[in-house]
């Protein structure tokens, strides 16, 4: 059974976007590399917390918040929603200059 090729109608998003020609995976290994140092910086911190003899119990409290940013950091930059609200503000921007003119 093979499967029927897809026109290029069908291909074509609804809204006229184009397709994004990059993979999931090139994004994800992007995000990775961007979000490592803030990753290392927040463990380096917690490390030296705990080696000045500080409870132990603070690694705890410590460690979720430094996880739980650096996942939204990497969402951020897998997702490139960032750079897609940059560009809707530039035509928004474009459109109201165009208004007044």
């Amino acid at each position: 059974m093979s499967t029927p090729a897809p026109d290029d109608e069908a291909a074509a998003p609804a809204d006229g976007a184009p397709i994004p020609d990059d993979d999931g995976a090139t994004n994800r290994k992007r995000a990775a590399l961007y979000i490592a140092p803030f990753v290392a910086l927040g463990v380096g911190n917690l490390l030296l917390i705990l080696t000045w003899g500080v409870n132990p119990l603070w690694g705890f409290a410590i460690l979720p918040p430094i996880l739980f940013i650096s996942v939204i950091g990497w969402v951020a930059f897998k997702g490139g929603f960032v750079h897609e609200r940059d560009a809707e503000a530039d035509a928004r921007e474009h459109e109201h200059e165009s208004a007044w003119d």
